[in-house]
């Protein structure tokens, strides 16, 4: 007498082809509940059916299948759970490239859609609550964020007096990593675990502001750097942002404007 379901049956059911089931059990990764020694027929069993969802929506996501294996085998609903939110959260920051990609292609297809202002600045020398490190280019947007929360505790909106910046150097964009300084400007600035107090140096800059969302803000300082190259003398120091509206202040990104200061000599007084 015949147990459970063939596997053209069971194909049936889980929306699974024949030969990706077959290729299931020679991985080990869905082995039938049964395999007629003399037939080699494959039988599966009715409870297997939802393992075998489970397994077609987690390849759906290119789930590895090293890592399909180990959330179908661990009987603990919380590791099983930390395994797939893991995979998401790589899933989420590929999306994230993709966008960002795409934001910025569509701008360099039209790159005159919408003209450059810049304007050349002298920046004053200033006295910050700051922190910095040295940071890889993929932990920035982590790091940054980590650094921002910090300064945000320890100096209320009363005693702050300017939208916060950072100072990037170039190795963090030519070599990987470099230094990242994230710092606000505050009334009586003071040192506090990773806060310091720094003096940033007065410089002259070519500053230009890039509107929206950062996906595409590779694009504003190619724009940028096409015009320092064009009117000055780029020197070698760290690039200058300022946040005069960013993700701290809206959720509405399309009102997020991003000061990009570009270090310059001017070749001509004014």
């Amino acid at each position: 007498m015949r147990t459970g379901l063939t596997i053209g049956e069971f194909a049936t059911v889980t929306h699974l082809s024949v030969r990706t089931l077959r290729r299931y059990h020679e991985s080990g990764l869905l082995v039938p509940a049964k395999v007629d020694p003399d037939t080699n027929y494959r039988y599966y069993l009715p409870e297997q059916i939802a393992t075998a969802q489970v397994i077609h929506r987690l390849r759906e996501l290119d789930v590895p299948l090293t890592e399909v294996k180990s959330i179908i085998a661990t009987d603990d609903p919380h590791h099983r759970a930390a395994l797939v939110a893991g995979h998401l959260h790589r899933l989420e920051a590929a999306l994230d490239r993709t966008r960002a990609a795409v934001v910025s292609l569509r701008q360099l297809l039209q790159p005159d859609a919408v003209a450059l202002d810049v304007e050349l600045r002298s920046v004053p020398a200033r006295t910050v609550a700051a922190i910095s490190a040295k940071v890889r280019i993929e932990e920035s947007v982590a790091w940054f964020s980590r650094a921002m929360d910090e300064l945000d505790a320890a100096f209320a909106p009363a005693v702050r007096c300017g939208p916060p910046g950072g100072r990037y150097a170039n190795e963090l964009f030519t070599g990987g990593a470099g230094a990242m300084t994230v710092f606000r400007p505050v009334r009586g600035p003071r040192g506090d675990g990773r806060i310091e107090v720094v003096d940033l140096p007065a410089a002259e800059l070519a500053v230009a502001v890039h509107p929206g969302p950062h996906d595409d803000i590779d694009v504003t300082y190619g724009r940028l750097g096409t015009w320092v190259a064009s009117h000055a003398l780029g020197v070698d120091g760290p690039v200058h942002e300022t946040y005069l509206v960013g993700p701290r202040d809206t959720g509405d990104a399309r009102r997020w404007r991003t000061e990009i200061g570009w270090p310059v000599f001017r070749l001509t007084p004014g």
